[in-house]
């Protein structure tokens, strides 16, 4: 967590510590304080430099539309769902009569509710990777790419993003004026299911040095992330000591509910930072994705508890809460949601046994 004296771009209202998000709809006009893009490089725009993967260069971004100073930059990046709108889909670029699944829009509720904030949020899709490969060496690379791509627009206005903005709601061309408004010294990420072991994969001790040049990576959140796929004994791929994260898990997801434990038993004493684990109690796996829920086209309740399970938007709000106390304190230097991250200071209705775990033990 850096210390640093920061101005919003627009007012956040936070009431018994659960940071209020504007509606599911707040951007997609471009009315009102927040603002999304979208860019869309092609399916096939790059080529994983170590796989040969083929993956789209294709994100949705949400910000503040009065970008005033230099904001921190958060990359989030999907898991493994359809890579297709047609199941039987086999190869990728998607065949003809289908289009990419729409994941990376699942999110659009947490970043827009950060982008009031003063964040500029970009969620990655990652199909192509979905279709062909799972790697989560490949989820890292690419969202290596993307932070590539941001680094040229935000200290040049250069690059193959500029230019390349649109209004998803209409397809119109947009022209928001990042250039020197992103702080690509200041930067998070976050991550669902597969893209969670993705993102602590591409923090890692190991792996960091494959940043982008001027790239720097301040706080990691796993979101459900899945741990299974280690080698044994070997944890060397996602260990992360010298960084900040946060893992928020769900004791009703049957795959990872035990990941947020498991990250942080790997650190065995090694943290130089503190991490966070937050399990909440009837949180699922798919909630956290609105493409992923029900009734979105082949959304899932894939819980192992329905009877109990923490209502849809109850889930989401619980996460927006928690993503911004933690993306404040190690971002903006903000420490007013460390009781929120530590479990000292309970959500109204949410029942969570988060804990923080400090440097070296």
């Amino acid at each position: 967590m850096r210390v640093k004296l920061f101005s919003l771009a627009v007012a956040v209202m936070i009431t018994t510590g659960l940071i209020t998000a504007p509606s599911a709809n707040a951007g997609s006009d471009q009315a009102g304080p927040v603002a999304v893009a979208d860019y869309n490089l092609g399916d096939t725009a790059f080529t994983d430099p170590q796989s040969g993967t083929v993956s789209e260069l294709r994100a949705e971004v949400y910000y503040p539309r009065v970008l005033a100073g230099r904001h921190p930059l958060i990359v989030m990046s999907h898991g493994s769902w359809w890579a297709c709108d047609v199941q039987a889909a086999t190869t990728w670029p998607c065949p003809a009569g289908s289009q990419p699944f729409p994941s990376y829009r699942g999110y659009a509720y947490l970043g827009e509710a950060l982008a009031a904030q003063g964040f500029v949020v970009v969620s990655i899709s990652a199909d192509g990777i979905n279709m062909t490969s799972f790697d989560y060496g490949d989820r890292a690379r690419l969202a290596n790419e993307h932070l590539s791509l941001w680094e040229q627009l935000a200290d040049h206005g250069s690059g193959p993003l500029a230019g390349k903005f649109s209004n998803p709601a209409t397809g119109k061309p947009v022209a928001p004026d990042f250039a020197g408004h992103v702080d690509m010294k200041d930067v998070g990420t976050l991550g669902h299911s597969r893209g969670g072991k993705g993102v602590m994969w591409q923090a890692s001790d190991k792996h960091k040095a494959e940043w982008p040049a001027g790239v720097r990576v301040r706080a990691v959140l796993g979101l459900a992330p899945v741990k299974f796929d280690d080698p044994e004994g070997d944890h060397s791929d996602t260990l992360i000591t010298t960084l900040p994260f946060a893992v928020v898990t769900g004791s009703c997801d049957g795959a990872v509910h035990e990941a947020g434990q498991q990250y942080l038993d790997d650190l065995a004493g090694q943290n130089k930072a503190a991490d966070f684990s937050i399990p909440l109690h009837g949180a699922n796996h798919n909630y956290y994705n609105t493409n992923w829920s029900p009734p979105f086209e082949f959304g899932e309740d894939d819980s192992t508890c329905p009877a109990t399970e923490v209502p849809q938007p109850q889930q989401r709000d619980a996460l927006v809460a928690y993503a911004s106390a933690f993306y404040r304190y190690e971002l903006y230097g903000d420490p007013s949601g460390l009781p929120i991250l530590s479990g000292k200071q309970p959500l109204p209705g949410v029942t969570s046994t988060a804990r923080v775990v400090l440097p070296g033990t």
